[in-house]
């Protein structure tokens, strides 16, 4: 396991956490992933003495310091805890701290679900201190994936195993990404660090993919000799009907269901203005698609998701192109540096969609000198780049700059 410390524990059995994590040593020979510690995701309501990604699931630990030691706790969810047989009191009142923690871990969960994440189930761990001999839970709490213990290295063992249980290992790169998403600060592991954690090589486990899994082929029972005489005779049936279908008279277009035609794409109206779609799509490799600057930053940072779209429209009887790109970032605040870079003049941008061949009849050749409107919100930022199809394009065009500011309104999704 990979610890990373981001903060002082909030509690001071968070010390015993540490330790516990620690004594399982790098890598995956133990159990493998990552441990934030100290760490308070964003929106969470309270500092957490440690988020565990693993390969098949995500832990929040939240750390209870009891009043002193305990040989016996009784611990259930909703009721209160019983130290030796005495109730359990609190300055605040609370019955039963575990209460606290499963808000930490909806928290978590709602995070990761907001900044799509991989959907990883995510758990909780009680650790409480300084000591208790023996933890007794009801059954329908365990059940609920939640599990109070003194931390060990054993007893936190055991609860890992027992509580990520995806159905899929996670991949490095997603990890990479549920690190970003958990941690306001810092880095995430390099790809190559987060394998040697357990995390899955996605390229390397679709190379090395098992055939035991590839469905038996059953041998077929031999065909009668007169199988192909039959089948030559339908195929000679069903060129006489098209002929027939064909040559007969009437429209074929205006006979054929809603089907048989092509649909036309959607016009799209910002401000008056019709703008009608000529493609779109997504990826999750962002600096793949970006040039300048902008791909020296997201190749140093993690975007969740890039999504561009291509528009055509009209202005004083000119057409011009609309390209549009929506970076997904893991946080306001990586947001907000990527806007100051790409606002730059001359920082580059994002690859439009016509310079890798997905351009369009009458469309512009190129987005080069075109207008360029850069804007952020919450966690994604837009870049609107607009350009005459004809007679050039001037970046500092005042008419262009207005389009493409209103592109910046356009839907980044064309279905």
């Amino acid at each position: 396991m990979r610890l990373i410390r981001l903060g002082s524990e909030p509690s001071t059995i968070g010390a015993d956490v540490r330790a516990a994590l620690s004594t399982w040593g790098a890598g995956d020979a133990v159990l493998g992933g990552v441990a934030l510690l100290g760490v308070r995701p964003p929106d969470c309501p309270r500092e957490l003495d440690a988020v565990i990604v693993l390969p098949r699931g995500v832990l929040v630990v939240v750390g209870v310091d009891l009043p002193d030691p305990a040989v016996r706790l009784e611990a259930p969810l909703n009721g209160r805890w019983t130290i030796d047989g005495w109730p359990l009191t609190r300055p605040d009142g609370v019955l039963s701290p575990a209460g606290e923690a499963l808000e930490a871990t909806k928290a978590v969960a709602r995070r990761i679900q907001d900044m799509r994440g991989e959907p990883l189930p995510v758990t909780t761990v009680v650790a409480v201190g300084p000591y208790v001999g023996h933890v007794v839970q009801p059954s329908a709490d365990l059940n609920r994936g939640v599990r109070v213990l003194h931390p060990k290295p054993t007893t936190l063992l055991t609860a890992a195993r027992e509580l990520a249980t995806s159905d899929r290992p996670c991949s490095a790169d997603h990890a990479a990404k549920l690190v970003a998403v958990l941690a306001p600060t810092g880095v995430p592991p390099a790809r190559p660090d987060l394998v040697a954690e357990g995390f899955s090589d996605a390229a390397a486990d679709l190379a090395s993919a098992s055939t035991v899994l590839l469905p038996k082929v059953v041998p077929s029972p031999p065909r009668p000799r007169w199988l192909p005489y039959a089948a030559a005779a339908a195929v000679v049936v069903l060129v006489v009907v098209a002929l027939i279908l064909l040559l007969s008279p009437g429209d074929a277009t205006e006979s054929a269901g809603p089907a048989d035609r092509t649909p036309q794409p959607t016009t799209v109206v910002v401000d008056g203005r019709s703008f009608s779609p000529r493609g779109a799509d997504r990826t999750d490799d962002c600096a793949g698609h970006a040039f300048g600057d902008v791909r020296a930053w997201l190749a140093g940072h993690v975007c969740m998701q890039l999504r561009r779209a291509q528009y055509e429209t009209s202005a004083d009887g000119r057409k011009l192109g609309v390209a549009l790109a929506e970076l997904s970032l893991p946080d306001a605040t990586r947001a907000g540096e990527l806007h100051a870079v790409a606002s730059a003049v001359g920082a580059g941008g994002v690859t439009a969609l016509v310079k890798e061949g997905r351009g369009w009849s009458g469309g512009p050749a190129s987005f080069d000198r075109s207008a360029i409107r850069v804007v952020v919100k919450g966690a994604q930022v837009r870049i609107a780049q607009a350009v005459w199809v004809e007679g050039g394009s001037d970046p500092g065009d005042a008419e262009l700059g207005r389009l493409a500011e209103q592109a910046l309104r356009l839907p980044v999704t064309q279905e």
